[in-house]
């Protein structure tokens, strides 16, 4: 068929089978990410039919674009600056949700140049592999702060700072259950199994009546209207905003090229089809703001359907046409309540963190910008606050060294951002 020639299986040693396979594959990998999408940002106030309707359209369009644009076997969906959107900028810094959607937008205009042009290499070549991975250890060590807050394993306290919560509350149990799960399938490397935690625990929650179950499972997708074509630009239109923008903007692209470059070695991606993935990531930040989603990242669960031969984007298209399955399943998605859901970041942050173990901490720059990274992101509650005093540090040790290569890096542009928003503004 000449539309499959599009692809070039024969080139890549694939075929549509392993293609359909490895979109399967790719899919039940990330469909626990439309809960997880669904119940944080729902914490920002926004009304969770809409939301997980608009998690499975950019999904859909998002991966479909990669799969026809990029033509490579990668999926994308809304990644983890939900986190920072909710805990950070709406209910940390009392932001209407539509002014953070405008943070996102803005900033995934200024993501779309940069992919289409060439500050898009001086970003990625300028800016340390170590900062990037002490950036993703740091945003993992804050999720998993989030999620152990939410299952009540820790709390607030006036004394300390946090201190262990009340481990017998029953929501507190069924969350610890759910993370013993969660742990338990991904140590015996059982395929979903973070999908397969959070149904097992919402389906106890159902038999102990913690929870209701609901009337039906399939019905017609919710409306996308009550979050789409909400961003308030207008109101972030100030210079205090600049170093939000610029957070989301840099992990953004961190947390992308960070996965591309792991997926890569795999399967050779080549410049044009790199160039093409991150044009796409960043066109569809773009569309993720505007039906009311944080920002778009590449997902690294990519590597399952590659390790099932995948090697094509009509893997991608394949992965996209399955996530029009859960569009008519909206009642149970509705029905999976947080502490079945939260659990996962515990998970995911803990995944993360292990970017710390490829650290150059030889480096004094890199040891104490990782340090100060990965401990502020979580306890400052705003990876804001971590990579901009990371940075600083970073560029500032270089200078005392007498390295003033630094200068000429983007790590000296967040220095700087990062002294006019601690000790300017």
């Amino acid at each position: 068929m000449k539309i499959l020639d599009y692809f070039e299986l024969e080139k890549n040693n694939t075929t549509v089978s392993k293609e359909l396979l490895a979109g399967l594959t790719i899919f039940i990998a990330m469909i626990d990410n439309i809960a997880i999408n669904a119940t944080i940002m729902h914490d920002a106030g926004m009304p969770m039919g809409a939301l997980i309707t608009a998690t499975i359209f950019i999904t859909i369009f998002a991966t479909l674009l990669t799969g026809l644009w990029a033509n490579t076997p990668i999926a994308m969906s809304v990644g983890t600056l939900n986190v920072y959107f909710t805990y950070s900028l709406v209910l940390g810094m009392k932001m209407s949700w539509q002014s953070a959607l405008g943070i996102v937008f803005v900033s995934s205009v200024l993501y779309f140049l940069i992919a289409i042009t060439p500050i898009r290499k001086w970003i990625i070549e300028t800016i340390p592999m170590d900062i990037k991975r002490a950036t993703a250890a740091g945003i993992g060590a804050f999720i998993a702060f989030i999620g152990l807050e939410e299952i009540g394993v820790i709390t607030a306290s006036h004394e300390t700072f946090v201190k262990l919560g009340d481990l017998s509350n029953t929501y507190t149990l069924l969350g610890i259950f759910g993370l013993l799960v969660a742990i338990i399938l991904s140590i015996l490397k059982v395929r979903g199994a973070l999908i397969l935690a959070i149904i097992i625990t919402t389906i106890l929650s159902w038999v102990l009546g913690v929870t209701n179950m609901p009337a039906e499972f399939i019905s017609m997708p919710a409306s996308m209207a009550p979050i789409s074509f909400q961003i308030d630009i207008k109101s972030i239109l100030e210079l205090s905003m600049l170093p939000l923008i610029i957070t989301f903007l840099v992990t953004d692209i961190f947390s992308t090229i960070g996965n591309l470059a792991g997926i890569g070695l795999k399967i050779n991606l080549s410049n044009k089809k790199l160039d093409r993935t991150l044009q796409t990531d960043a066109f569809s930040t773009i569309v993720s703001a505007i039906v009311g989603m944080a920002s778009i990242t590449t997902f690294i669960e990519s590597m399952a359907g590659i390790k099932e031969g995948g090697r094509t984007g009509l893997t991608a298209v394949f992965t996209a046409m399955f996530f029009i399955l859960p569009l008519f399943f909206l009642p149970f998605f509705e029905s999976i309540p947080g502490f079945a859901v939260y659990p996962i970041l515990v998970i995911v942050g803990s995944f993360m963190f292990n970017e710390l173990k490829n650290v150059n901490y030889d480096d004094y720059a890199t040891k104490y910008a990782t340090f100060f990274i990965v401990l502020l992101m979580p306890l400052t509650y705003s990876i804001t606050n971590g990579l901009m005093i990371g940075s600083f540090i970073y560029v500032l040790i270089k200078l005392f060294q007498r390295d003033f290569s630094v200068l000429k890096s983007a790590m000296s542009l967040m220095a700087l951002v990062a002294i006019v928003l601690f000790f300017v503004l």
